[in-house]
């Protein structure tokens, strides 16, 4: 195992550790997690033993049941948040978040962790070249509009070429994962859902 394998294993196991920490100081059972995420308790089971590894969007959801940003719940670092009307993210502000189910040279820029009370995870993203090792598939919806670039985006069995301008909006319960096309990375600006109804 060469050291960017180990580096990725360390963070899946920190992560999964995170999420078990934040449930057990909310004091609650994977039953109560499962309810203010709407994940399967097996499946959030799976996680936190590092049985299975979460893409994006389900860290999103499960940050958001928690109550906690997706940078906190990667990191283990706690924000410092207040509930507010506005919020501006200048763009050196803005975090990268890194996780294991990244395709490699894709970066992930938040600016929407500065709301404690958001409804959405909005990402600026850098796609890679390469599709990740496998297809994301999670709950919830997406949209993405192409900023900059070209991309082929794969999404259940079916690829589209999108350009600088192009926006798509879809269920991210089916296998979808995006690479670049051309020579210069596409940045496209992605928005998760996060479920309703959390108490």
């Amino acid at each position: 195992m060469d050291n960017s394998e180990k580096e990725v294993k360390n963070l899946e196991l920190a992560i999964a550790g995170h999420i078990k920490e934040e449930r057990l100081k909310h004091g609650w059972t994977l039953d109560k997690l499962a309810k203010m995420t709407g994940l399967s308790k097996g499946y959030l089971s799976q996680i936190e033993n590092n049985e299975k590894n979460p893409p994006i969007g389900t860290l999103t959801k499960i940050a958001y049941g928690l109550g906690i940003s997706v940078l906190e719940l990667i990191s283990g670092e706690a924000q410092t948040m207040e509930s507010t009307k506005l919020s501006i993210v200048r763009k050196d502000q803005q975090k990268t978040i890194t996780h294991a189910e990244a395709a490699e040279g894709s970066i992930y820029n938040s600016f929407g962790f500065s709301r404690p009370d958001r409804l959405m995870d909005p990402y600026a993203i850098v796609v890679g070249h390469e599709y990740p090792p496998k297809p994301l598939i999670h709950s919830g919806q997406e949209i993405a509009y192409t900023l900059v670039g070209k991309h082929e985006f794969y999404y259940d069995g079916q690829t589209y070429v999108l350009e600088a301008g192009d926006a798509i909006y879809f269920d991210s319960d089916r296998p979808h994962m995006s690479r670049s096309l051309g020579k210069k990375p596409a940045k496209i600006l992605v928005i998760f859902c996060n479920p309703a109804g959390r108490e």
